[in-house]
């Protein structure tokens, strides 16, 4: 959640960052008395969440009455690289003999937060030498950093007399990212005046969503719907995540890996989307009316695509809420459906017989492909559609009661179907869901935790106060975690507390200060822990701890390891469909803070015994692909290894479903991370199709 100068000017205000007064202005009339109280010469200021305001012409001095008339409508008539102007802020122009930068944020890549300064602040900051930056990690979980603070002021060169407004100002700076949710506090100038004070003439604040979300009033208040348009507020308030684009294929996916392998696949094609639709999980009837209703009145969108996998939520669902959702909203586009994995058959007769004359079911992406090129580019030649092949098993070992087992060897070898399994919110709606699951296929769940809840039983299963109780009365090998996110890091940690070797926590959105928390307190921990937001981890035909539709399973060779559930599930599907089965599966988690990451998970099975490819499947963002490829060349890591990358041709500076799943300039950028994979010798896939094929090619 990005503020705006003047929200983030407010809010610095509340924490005693000295700013200064200023008001909220789209007509003169009414504010004459805000006007005269601020009083002339005053800056004008385009609110608009965007740099560049000031070499746009959105940044005016104005000395009079007569000049603010004339001024004012000229800069909310203005577009800033692509952004309305919706209302600008008023303020006194301020005397400045020198401009500083400051900020605070936390950093994805050193799981930190850092203190930034630079001795040249204003619109030229990012051409100023690197010898007047000066940056260094805060070490706020103890609150360890009057020295850090001490380095920025002498670095800045700073008066003496200034020392104690310093040392405020960057203190609530740290607090508002340690307790308000901040991922950036930015002052950018930071301005000494010719009266020798200190004062935030521009600030930039970049609140976390997950935070926000435990913090409802404070969101509500800190909120500018000025700056998003009806659609998004709409799809928001449904639980979408939703982004307009520029093309002309209206989007709707299940989940938000297969949601950005979409959005490339149709780019790539030539066919690009009008917009970003990840349905999330629960693609209900809600969710699925506000997006085909979005999708209907987008006067842009020439057709509709629907692209759903069935993994625990079935197809036929899908296809059951959409057809409730055509007798409430009259589609008038063409649509183009495909369904796969779990019931897509069943799926497909559901809507087959609405015999409705603007849906197009197809059974495969590149049939979807050739129905949407048809209709966007109805010159175009339709593609020839190629049936899938079907590719050999490896050689596995089969046991006498037709079961296949690997017999993985090292820290694996502890998971198994004798493994007895916790789960922590066994007593909610999706934890006692997904235990059942869980044990339909094979996994030993013995015990239970919810707080307050101990003695009673779900299923037959003991349910008990907290984790200690639990590992007293049996011997937990894994825990999986299905905790809201306000309590699920001191649920992590609760599990770490009794060495507990597994904790896959399920639990998403959790606030990225909290998560930071975690990972240092468990530094020294011996528990592996996988997430949050993860799928969770199978190992085929032995356990499976999570979320993942286990039906899509089978014993083999190959390992694969993703920051995607929905592309873990496809992918899954098409090597089992090809007859290529997997040795384990671990879905890393799609936050930016995590457990275990892709070079974890290579380690593990690097001397496994059973392991004979590896495919991962990454996303933007981050750095955990750029990790992975410096740890196979330092290593020599042996087994070969088929890479993919999702979100390809995703814009910068939106977050595609996952919040780690956000391009920033400089970090996760797509071209380092294909360059850093291919330099390693990894195979970077077109497809998921692609990545299929040739780890099929490898395994002979």
């Amino acid at each position: 959640m990005k503020l705006d100068e003047h929200t983030s000017k407010q809010l610095f205000a509340q924490v005693g960052i000295p700013v200064p007064r200023g008001h909220a202005l789209t007509t003169i009339t009414g504010n004459e008395d805000h006007i005269t109280a601020i009083g002339f010469p005053m800056v004008v200021k385009a609110q608009v969440l965007t740099g560049g305001r000031g070499k746009a012409g959105g940044v005016r001095l104005v000395k009079d009455m007569q000049e603010l008339e004339q001024v004012l409508p000229v800069i909310l008539s203005m577009r800033i690289r692509d952004l309305a102007v919706p209302y600008v802020r008023i303020e006194p122009a301020a005397s400045i003999k020198k401009e500083y930068y400051l900020s605070v944020f936390v950093q994805r890549e050193t799981r930190s937060l850092v203190l930034a300064c630079n001795a040249c602040g204003g619109v030229d900051v990012e051409a100023s030498s690197r010898d007047t930056l000066m940056t260094a990690s805060i070490d706020f979980l103890t609150s360890s950093y009057e020295h850090r603070i001490q380095d920025a002021f002498f670095h800045l060169g700073l008066p003496r007399t200034t020392w104690s407004t310093f040392h405020a100002l960057c203190t609530s700076l740290i607090n508002l990212v340690t307790t308000h949710g901040a991922l950036l506090a930015e002052i950018n100038p930071l301005a000494l005046t010719d009266q020798g004070t200190l004062v935030a003439l521009d600030g930039k604040v970049d609140l976390d969503d997950s935070k926000m979300a435990l913090l409802p009033e404070v969101k509500k208040a800190l909120s500018r719907p000025e700056h998003q348009s009806p659609d998004e507020i709409r799809a928001r308030t449904a639980g979408l995540s939703y982004h307009r684009l520029k093309g002309s294929v209206g989007m709707m996916v299940n989940g938000a890996g297969l949601a950005m392998n979409t959005m490339d696949i149709l780019n790539k094609n030539g066919l690009e989307p009008a917009n970003f639709l990840d349905l999330g999980g629960g693609a209900d009837i809600p969710r699925m009316r506000t997006g085909l209703e979005l999708l209907v009145e987008d006067d842009r969108v020439k057709v509709i695509f629907i692209n759903i996998f069935g993994g625990i939520l079935s197809c036929a669902h899908v296809a059951e809420a959409l057809t409730a959702t055509l007798d409430k909203v009259e589609l008038t586009k063409p649509c183009v459906v495909r369904f796969s994995g779990y019931m897509a058959d069943d799926g497909q007769k559901i809507l087959k017989a609405l015999n409705h004359p603007r849906l197009c079911l197809v059974e495969n992406m590149e049939s979807a492909l050739a129905e949407l090129a048809g209709i966007i580019h109805p010159s175009a030649a339709r593609k020839n559609v190629a049936e899938p092949t079907t590719i050999s098993m490896p050689d596995q070992v089969v046991q006498p009661d037709g079961r296949v087992s690997l017999h993985p060897s090292g820290p694996l070898s502890a998971l198994n179907r004798e493994t007895q399994v916790l789960v922590q919110g066994i007593t909610g709606k999706t934890g006692r869901l997904h235990t059942g699951l869980m044990r339909s296929f094979g996994t030993r769940v013995v015990a239970g935790v919810t707080p307050f809840k101990g003695g009673t039983r779900v299923d037959d299963i003991p349910v008990y106060d907290t984790v200690r109780q639990a590992c007293a009365h049996h011997d937990i090998g894994a825990t999986v975690i299905f905790v809201p996110p306000a309590f699920a890091p001191d649920a992590i940690l609760a599990a770490a507390a009794e060495n507990i070797p597994w904790i896959i926590c399920i639990t998403e959105s959790i606030p990225q200060a909290d998560m930071l928390r975690v990972l240092h307190a468990m530094s020294s921990s011996t528990s592996r822990l996988i997430g949050p937001n993860t799928p969770g981890l199978v190992i085929p035909d032995e356990i499976k701890l999570g979320i993942m539709p286990g039906m899509i399973f089978k014993p083999g060779p190959v390992a694969v390891f993703s920051r995607s559930g929905t592309l873990t599930y496809e992918t899954v599907y098409g090597l089992t469909r090809a007859g290529i089965g997997q040795s384990i599966c671990v879905g890393i988690g799609g936050d930016p803070f995590i457990g275990s990451g892709l070079t974890d998970m290579l380690e593990l099975i690097r001397n496994d015994g059973t392991t004979r490819g590896v495919v991962v499947l990454g996303e933007i963002g981050g750095n955990e692909e750029e990790k992975l490829a410096a740890y196979i060349r330092s290593t020599g890591f042996d087994l070969p290894v088929v890479g993919f990358i999702a979100g390809q041709t995703a814009p910068p500076g939106k977050t595609f479903g996952h919040a780690g799943a956000i391009l920033s300039k400089g970090h996760g950028e797509i071209d380092a991370k294909l360059t850093a994979m291919r330099d390693a010798g990894i195979f970077v896939a077109s497809s998921l199709e692609d990545g299929v094929e040739h780890i099929a090619k490898l395994l002979g």
